[in-house]
């Protein structure tokens, strides 16, 4: 049994689905009028281990992300750089894709984007009219009406505290401070406006989601989707606010299971070296491997905030060195079964609200044990084909553990130094072909020296950095 942690009723309950063996999820994308950052590459970590998990357990998944391409942020981007909103976009989604793919994270199999997405939206908000949930100003804006909803701050028990409401902004044309924008007119010639029945404009951003999940996850249930995802800073007002309008615009809750991971913070002492204390994921992925930056976000329960940084990142990195030196302690092996007992525990453990330091404490054990077994007979062909399929399953479940091992321990090595050390390994070959033993162990000296390690196998001489 696989078992979530509801953030609404604050307690891990068994993932039951609207429809047997079938998950459909939605997750909250980016604004994409900037590079993605930490936080970013964090919830949609969080959100790819679920799905891979999902998998694992039998179901099929269906995964939503969307991406907000229209936006006040957006809109100051395009004036600041005088380029248009499709240039913009286009831009940062292409690298916010091309980010993900470096950490290993599978690409959500619908893709909805706000500007593409205006008929469902505008279909909505006429429902929500017509219906006495939202009203219509005289200047063109479309508001939410909360006080017509007596559930409105249920799934975040959040709107009646005074410091959460200074972050809604109050005009006079609301009839009550918590209502929030449907539609926004537009206020000057030079905004970008789309025509609606309502006023030439844009989309609030709260509908955008509601809508997308309307029109591509439609079910006549109790919920319209089984899971909604996103970080924890979208619980409120965001959230809160997709809840109530696509309640009261189709007559069923939204989300059978909300889910929120936490936030990730930098501690800039430990930082400075590396990054610079930057947040952005394209400077961490400059630096660090993406499989290895996986590995070390991954590595604290997605409901905790994260504090990246170097030291911690190092350690986790020798954690992971590990499971590539037993790997190739066993390649070019081909893979059988995984181990069962070593299957059951790597899957119990993320099915309990993907308890990731637990199945990293498993992982650890399977590869001592494997090590302890390979010392003792290192020829044994079913240990390694068990061993190997063990790895496979890392590999889909978690995401890592995916690379030639030989080349995972090259990592990091800039082309002018790996020229230098090939170049060395030939004419250490050559020296040992000639019998030049003395020249042969100098050169090993000499890339010890440089921090190579060499292994000398059936197939020649390959090298790693240590």
């Amino acid at each position: 049994m696989l078992f979530l942690y509801d953030t609404v009723q604050k307690k891990k309950l068994p993932f039951e689905p609207i429809k047997p063996k079938e998950a459909t999820l939605y997750v909250c994308g980016p604004t994409v009028y900037d590079d993605a950052h930490l936080g970013h590459a964090r919830s949609a970590l969080s959100f790819d281990l679920l799905r891979r998990t999902l998998k694992a357990y039998g179901y099929k998944v269906t995964m939503g992300k969307n991406f907000t391409d229209i936006d006040d942020k957006i809109i100051k981007k395009i004036e600041q750089t005088n380029q248009t909103l499709e240039e913009i976009t286009t831009f940062y989604i292409d690298r916010y894709l091309s980010e993900m793919e470096s950490l290993g994270i599978e690409r959500a199999d619908i893709e909805p984007k706000a500007t593409e997405s205006l008929d469902a939206i505008t279909s909505m908000i006429k429902t929500l009219i017509h219906n006495g949930f939202a009203y219509l100003t005289s200047s063109g804006d479309v508001y939410f009406d909360t006080a017509k909803d007596t559930r409105y701050g249920t799934l975040s028990n959040q709107v009646n505290e005074q410091e959460t409401q200074s972050r809604v902004i109050h005009t006079d044309e609301k009839h009550n401070p918590k209502d929030f924008a449907l539609w926004k007119s537009c206020k000057k010639e030079e905004d970008i406006c789309f025509d609606t029945p309502f006023s030439k404009g844009r989309p609030g951003w709260h509908i955008e989601c509601s809508a997308m999940i309307q029109k591509h996850f439609q079910n006549d249930g109790e919920f319209s989707i089984d899971i909604h995802g996103g970080g924890a800073d979208l619980l409120f007002p965001h959230h809160e606010n997709e809840a109530t309008q696509s309640r009261c615009a189709t007559g069923r809750e939204l989300a059978k299971y909300w889910i929120h991971n936490g936030f990730v913070q930098i501690d800039g002492e430990k930082m400075s070296k590396s990054l610079g204390n930057s947040f952005f994921l394209k400077d961490a992925l400059a630096v660090y491997d993406g499989e290895i930056l996986r590995y070390y976000l991954g590595s604290v329960h997605y409901r905790n905030n994260f504090n990246f940084n170097e030291e911690d990142l190092l350690n986790a990195k020798k954690r992971l060195d590990k499971l590539y030196r037993l790997k190739k302690r066993i390649v070019p092996s081909s893979g059988s079964a995984p181990q069962k007992e070593f299957k059951k525990s790597l899957l119990e453990a993320m099915g309990d609200d993907l308890n990731i330091s637990l199945a990293l404490s498993v992982i650890d054990e399977m590869i001592a044990t494997a090590n302890e077994k390979l010392d003792a007979n290192p020829k044994d062909k079913a240990l390694k084909k068990e061993l190997i399929a063990n790895i496979e399953l890392i590999a889909t479940l978690l995401g890592f553990g995916t690379k030639e091992p030989f080349a995972y321990f090259k990592i990091g090595v800039d082309e002018t130094l790996k020229t230098t050390i090939e170049t060395l390994v030939t004419e250490r070959t050559e020296a040992k072909k000639s019998k030049d033993f003395l020249r042969s162990d100098a050169i090993r000296d000499q890339l010890s020296a440089l921090g190579v390690a060499l292994m000398d196998t059936a197939d020649g001489t390959v090298w790693e950095k240590v």
